[in-house]
């Protein structure tokens, strides 16, 4: 069985979708539809601008969606059997298998950017990779850090778990995992604290935009990051969908689930190779490839 997995915030690179653009008359008129939608010519900056415009939340998240989704509707005989999507991804994967309308996901998708990007302003915070603990201890030092936030955000592989939190908060943490036998504590270059208590600005503003569009019965079941598990029930996408910003993303879990599901090939549909990379850690055995 073949699922096809969706990057998200991190997997950008400038350059990105101007061979589809300039290679088919489809892909072009889903990159001039986004622009005509957004109200500026995104495909500008994803074609020619410079890495720092790439990173602000604003542009990477519907930049990355854009460039999965347009990828996914030129590819011959795209025809999955389960979708997932890491964080961001979860919509290019709501896409492909028919919950959400194209232009409708891209909506949204700016929304909950520009809903993020303003949370961060509101609670300045962080995120930072834990390399070389299990699970159990990184979420065992995020629950004995007082007086301020720090979570488990992303499950990304065994021995791979991202925190997010306060500043003073993931500062501290980062200390104890090192102390506890993290190989590596990295602070990474986000914005703010995404799957994160600090997020819920956000997510109350992207929930009213989520429960006011339309879903559709998908084609195929999807693994959500809130609970890895699989559904094709609209009502529980739609729930899921709005508990993501401040739950933690479960790739590690929905990765496994869907091996355990019959899932023998995995094909990343987006930027770059994160996903692939992660999931050759997950599940050995599994085949990987990019579409």
């Amino acid at each position: 069985m073949k699922a096809y997995i969706f990057p998200g915030q991190g997997s950008q690179f400038s350059g990105m979708g101007k061979d589809l653009y300039e290679s088919s008359n489809q892909a072009k008129e889903l990159f001039e539809k986004a622009n005509d939608i957004l109200g500026f010519r995104i495909t500008d900056t994803m074609f020619s601008g410079a890495d720092e415009e790439l990173k602000q939340t604003k542009v990477t998240q519907p930049a990355i969606f854009l460039h999965s989704v347009v990828l996914a509707s030129v590819t011959n005989d795209f025809t999955p059997d389960m979708v997932a999507g890491h964080s961001l991804g979860e919509f290019s994967a709501l896409v492909a298998n028919k919950t959400l309308a194209f232009e409708d996901a891209l909506q949204l998708v700016y929304k909950r950017a520009l809903a993020m990007q303003k949370a961060c302003e509101i609670n300045p915070s962080t995120m930072a990779a834990i390399l070389g603990l299990d699970d159990a201890k990184v979420e065992e030092i995020c629950a004995s850090i007082s007086g301020e936030i720090v979570v488990a955000a992303n499950y990304n592989c065994p021995g791979q778990l991202v925190i997010s939190g306060s500043n003073a908060g993931i500062a501290l943490a980062c200390e104890k995992m090192k102390e506890a036998g993290a190989k590596r504590a990295l602070p990474l270059p986000v914005g703010g604290a995404f799957h994160s208590p600090l997020m819920e600005p956000a997510r109350k503003e992207l929930e009213a935009a989520i429960l006011a569009t339309t879903f559709h019965t998908p084609i195929c079941p999807v693994y959500q990051n809130v609970d890895a598990k699989p559904t094709t029930a609209v009502e529980v996408i739609r729930q899921n969908l709005v508990a993501q910003l401040t739950a933690p993303v479960r790739w590690t879990q929905s990765v496994q689930n869907m091996v355990a599901d019959g899932a023998t090939h995995f094909v990343e549909c987006g930027p770059g190779k994160v996903l692939q990379g992660l999931v050759k850690k997950i599940a050995p055995s599994a085949e990987v490839a990019s579409v």
